[in-house]
């Protein structure tokens, strides 16, 4: 297959690409940054820096390389992951006004099938989460709805991925947990009853190749692992695998004083189910919860 990877020097894009390309494919691979060409070369890729929000210049790179398959992984996320909703604003504008241009130049192009990567939290996040949360909630839905509907319309197949909270050896945000937990300054939560959806990269990255040619345009499924965790045992589990002591525990007014952003995104409850992915994309995680993964992690860094 020729595919198109919008945003494939990023968390997940890297992975996906260096996956893409050990399956045979040829792979197509934007960035934002010139410095980035020579890793996505490296790898094996063309690279094209492109801004997704440039309409005519993104529409000149997919009909440059007439990609069958287009995926859609654009963010602006911090590396560890946004702090406060206003990090959340570039990205939002990707998921609506990126998306937009990504798929006309799709069908322009002729692709046969685009996969849009989604935010499961972000998706189920409801208007009254908070004024930034809802922005970024609605700007997950514009994406996904694009998607979909360009797909009933008949214009181009389409799929949307829901990922689960990444997590993994190449995830900036890990290393950083990792970090704090060693030094105990990520604390648990008194009663603690949030459900997060986790994923391991290499998880996300079978589910997106899977996608290629398995599941039915104009759905959406959700990629996450077995059972969905707390944050607080999130943090315990991560404690336990590194081996670090367990965290202090602090009650939750603390945290939402301290956190205000983060405090309603991990105090949220989506449990979500794979069965659907399973089923109709073949797939399965590898690793059923973040403590199997985290442990995996562990031993490839050791």
């Amino acid at each position: 297959m020729r595919i198109f990877v919008a945003g494939g020097s990023g968390t997940i894009g890297v992975p996906l690409v260096r996956s893409l390309l050990q399956a045979g494919h040829q792979v197509t691979a934007t960035t934002r940054t010139p410095e980035k060409q020579d890793m996505l070369r490296a790898l094996g890729a063309t690279p094209v820096v492109v801004d997704a929000l440039d309409a005519s210049a993104l529409a000149d790179a997919v009909g440059a390389a007439s990609p069958s398959h287009v995926i859609h992984q654009l963010t602006a996320l911090p590396k560890a992951g946004p702090k406060r909703a206003s990090e959340l604003e570039a990205t939002n504008r990707l998921r609506d006004e990126g998306t937009r241009n990504l798929l006309r130049a799709a069908i322009a192009a002729r692709a046969t099938r685009v996969i849009g990567g989604s935010f499961a939290l972000m998706g189920a996040a409801p208007a009254a989460a908070g004024s930034g949360i809802s922005a970024a909630g609605d700007a997950v839905r514009s994406m996904e709805s694009q998607i979909t509907n360009a797909a009933r319309e008949g214009s181009i197949e389409g799929i949307v991925l829901r990922y689960g909270m990444f997590y993994g050896a190449g995830s900036p945000s890990t290393a950083e947990l990792v970090d704090l937990v060693r030094r105990r300054r990520l604390p648990a939560i008194r009663h603690d009853r949030g459900q997060l959806p986790f994923i391991h990269l290499d998880d996300a990255v079978s589910a997106t190749v899977a996608a290629l040619d398995r599941g039915r345009s104009g759905e959406s499924y959700d990629i996450v692992d077995d059972r969905a965790m707390s944050f607080s045992d999130m943090v315990r589990a991560l404690a336990a695998a590194i081996g670090a002591p367990p965290p202090f525990t602090v009650p939750a007014w603390l945290v939402r004083l301290i956190m205000p952003y983060r405090s309603r995104l991990i105090a949220m409850r989506v449990p979500l189910s794979n069965a659907k992915a399973a089923a109709e994309l073949g797939w399965r995680p590898r690793y059923p919860t973040i403590r199997e993964g985290l442990a995996q992690m562990l031993a490839d860094a050791a």
